[in-house]
């Protein structure tokens, strides 16, 4: 009941605000009729740039899952980010068609100041809309009187969840304890305390209770049973939480499969084949131009500075672990002077001042230029534009001994650059906590991947090739 409320609570402001960005793409495309010196073809195809609009706008919808824990609340901050994801999907829904159809009666001023305003009436509706939506969907006549069973412990663990689940019209009357309250004493987590559990049927019908949550499994299986049979006789819903995470040292991800309830240690969106294709594309789409118009002039002038500052061979190839812990050899222009193989001294991390790195190699390495070849790898499937970095085989067997679940990173293809670099954590190890907090945002990428997120930290770090960190080695 609570996964339905939320999701129709989202699906009204996403169909509310489609309407309003669509009926603006009527009215503004009438009253742009009569500004002075301005005229629209008669042969603009307006249905088509309509339903682009409309596309756009509900294509967004999956975006506001993210803000779901305060979407009654949100900030302007936040209002800000749903409305310019929401103009840039309409936007690529427009230029796309344009692009598609070869239209040139379509004014592109028109487009532009559409878009340009349709940013401020998203953001302003993104902002008010949502704190009035859940009040009139969940008034007082779809108020759910809630009944909690456990211990006041588990109650207490519940306080920010009750409190964030009032605007969906939750509203909590007690709890039923077989360890009572004392007299006088406050009520926990701002809930009275209103007898023992063997009570519920009672309570239930003096409170108009219309949902009971069970903030555990008890040990006797007597008294679960005679909770779903109170429940059911009173035609009351019945919630029952699993304080299974109180066992696990980490939090774990429910999956239903085939009406079966398993518990897993990570979201995995990329197991969807269709993400994976998405992402492939998105690989080949950024990493062929780059083989084919940027690395050629590129290998060209590295090659003639080599000759110039340190001779040797162009590339430097060596293992890197990569995918299912499989390793694969991962290419580099090489930025320091050429030497007899040395696995020791190659797994010495490079530090500032490193006197194996020759001059053009340094800023090689500052602006990431060294990592170009590393394209190739993408079209080879060996690697991604966006994912973890892959480390040496040594160092991944040093690095898992200190980092917990640090082989998760494993999970996916390693990336050209990644969450965790464009977030600062880029260069020399020198810190077991750096390395932790590393593992800890490759986990929150493979856990949270998108396409917009592989977007944004590719553009990111096209920003760090012109503005290097100082992190940077």
């Amino acid at each position: 009941m609570i996964t339905y409320r939320l999701r129709g609570l989202l699906n009204l402001h996403l169909l509310a605000t489609t309407v309003c960005a669509a009926a603006f793409f009527l009215l503004y495309a009438l009253v742009y009729h009569y500004i002075p010196r301005v005229e629209l073809s008669p042969d603009v195809n307006f249905a088509l740039y309509f339903l682009c609009v409309v596309a756009g706008m509900l294509g967004s919808g999956k975006h506001l899952s993210q803000f779901a824990t305060h979407f009654h609340r949100l900030s302007w901050a936040d209002a800000a980010r749903i409305a310019t994801r929401q103009v840039v999907l309409v936007a690529l829904m427009v230029f796309t068609l344009m692009v598609a159809t070869k239209d040139r009666s379509i004014s592109r001023i028109f487009l532009s100041t559409y878009l340009f305003f349709l940013w401020f009436i998203l953001h302003f509706i993104n902002h008010v809309l949502s704190r009035t939506l859940a009040g009139l969907a969940f008034h007082t006549a779809h108020r759910v009187p809630t009944l909690f069973l456990g211990r006041s412990g588990s109650v207490k663990n519940f306080g920010d969840w009750i409190t964030q689940k009032r605007h969906l019209g939750y509203h909590p009357v007690g709890i039923l304890s077989d360890v009572p309250s004392l007299p006088g004493a406050p009520a926990i987590a701002g809930l009275p305390w209103l007898g023992r559990i063997d009570q519920l049927g009672q309570v239930i019908e003096d409170k108009s209770v219309s949902q009971v949550i069970l903030l555990e499994l008890p040990s006797d299986q007597s008294v679960t049973a005679r909770v779903v049979e109170k429940c059911q006789a009173a035609g009351c819903r019945l919630l029952i939480y699993t304080n299974m995470d109180e066992m696990l040292p980490v939090p774990m991800v429910p999956v239903m499969e085939e009406g079966r309830l398993f518990l897993a240690l990570q979201e995995e969106p990329l197991e969807d084949p269709l993400n994976r294709m998405v992402k492939r594309m998105y690989d080949v789409v950024v990493a062929l131009p780059v083989v084919l118009f940027i690395l050629p002039p590129l290998s060209l002038l590295v090659w003639l500075m080599q000759r110039w500052q340190s001779p040797g061979p162009l590339f430097f190839s060596r293992p890197r672990g990569g995918q299912g812990r499989h390793a694969f050899m991962m290419t580099k222009f090489r930025s320091m002077r050429s030497s007899a193989p040395n696995p020791q001294l190659e797994a010495v991390q490079a530090k500032p001042g490193d006197e194996r790195i020759y001059p053009f190699g340094r800023f090689l390495r500052k602006s990431s230029l060294d990592e170009f070849p590393q394209f190739w790898n993408v079209l080879l499937g060996r690697m991604s534009i966006v994912g973890p970095r892959p480390h040496l085989p040594q160092h991944d067997s040093e690095f898992e001994e200190v980092a917990r679940a640090y082989r998760t990173r494993q999970l996916v293809k390693p990336g050209i650059t990644g969450l965790a670099q464009v977030r600062g954590f880029r260069g020399e190890i020198t810190e077991v906590s750096m390395l932790r907090q590393r593992v800890q945002l490759d986990i929150h990428y493979i856990t949270h991947w998108s396409i917009w997120l592989d977007v944004q930290i590719t553009l990111t770090t096209l920003g760090l090739v012109f503005f290097p960190p100082k992190s940077a080695v």
